[in-house]
């Protein structure tokens, strides 16, 4: 395994476990009991999609949706910066949520469980619209109502609340789900709902480094079509501009790919690069 690949799994862990230790020195610091050098932030705080869902607020009042904080649009505005530079990184490095379904996908193949279900590639591109779907019922409802409906059924918000009473049983059910359906299917909320995802992903069109397929040196193995967990054909295509690239970096020479300087995260591609 590439160094590469072993640094996002530590990032991934490194930023779960700092979320979920400062959601439980929330919990516990309302009871007046605190963990030493631990935040004692919120979810909403630390959720850089509030900013997303307060914009229309923010415009028009010039304050934000009820528990969303200042820190939101900070965390917003460098995850956005970070999206145009190398893409969704956010979504594959640091989303507590995406991990998790990561790890029980891989306790999913280690059952035997992973593949079961078979989703087409025309059927799985058309579920990934339905992301823009929630992506605009969110905004929608919140610039309406000017309340965090979308608690109530955001698995994020669940999943580090899930001691506490705060959360509707619809977000508990959707956070159930979810990692059911991951043991078969890699980042089912990730691919089909997740709203912020969504948003990030179409930075990939504009993205300055993307991953870049050298169609000169390409054995057409397709190893970086099976390792994509968002089902993207990577060995069709010589720059990856999908919305749905998560910028995991599995794909590339560095991880997957057995033929050297091949697939690669990279600011500009060969002379041979037409898409």
């Amino acid at each position: 395994m590439h160094s590469k690949f072993k640094l996002r799994h530590i990032i991934q862990a490194v930023f779960f476990t700092l979320i979920f230790l400062t959601a439980i020195n929330h919990s516990l610091s309302e009871s007046g009991i605190t963990i030493p050098l631990i935040g004692g932030a919120s979810i909403h705080a630390l959720c850089p999609f509030g900013a997303v869902v307060s914009f229309y607020q923010l415009l028009t009042t010039g304050s934000f949706v009820k528990k969303i904080h200042e820190s939101a649009m900070v965390l917003f505005s460098i995850t956005l910066f970070l999206s145009i530079l190398v893409g969704p990184v956010f979504c594959s490095w640091i989303c507590p949520l995406g991990s998790l379904q990561e790890w029980v996908s891989s306790l999913g193949r280690r059952l035997g469980l992973h593949g079961k279900f078979n989703v087409s590639s025309n059927l799985d591109k058309k579920l990934g619209l339905l992301r823009y779907v929630v992506l605009l019922w969110v905004i929608y409802v919140t610039a309406r109502s000017g309340e965090l409906i979308f608690t109530n059924y955001d698995p994020y918000y669940a999943l580090f609340n899930f001691w506490s009473g705060e959360v509707a049983l619809s977000a508990l059910l959707i956070l159930g789900l979810t990692l059911m359906l991951a043991l078969f299917i890699e980042r089912p909320w990730c691919k089909y709902t997740c709203p912020f995802g969504a948003l990030l992903g179409l930075a990939n069109i504009i993205r300055i480094f993307k991953i870049r397929r050298n169609k000169n040196t390409c054995i057409d193995c397709q190893k970086c079509d099976a390792t994509c967990p968002m089902n993207i054909e990577i060995s069709g295509q010589t720059s990856i501009k999908d919305p749905r690239c998560i910028s995991c970096l599995n794909c590339t020479s560095q991880n997957v790919c057995p033929i050297p300087q091949t697939v690669e995260l990279s600011i500009r591609g060969d002379h041979n690069e037409t898409s």
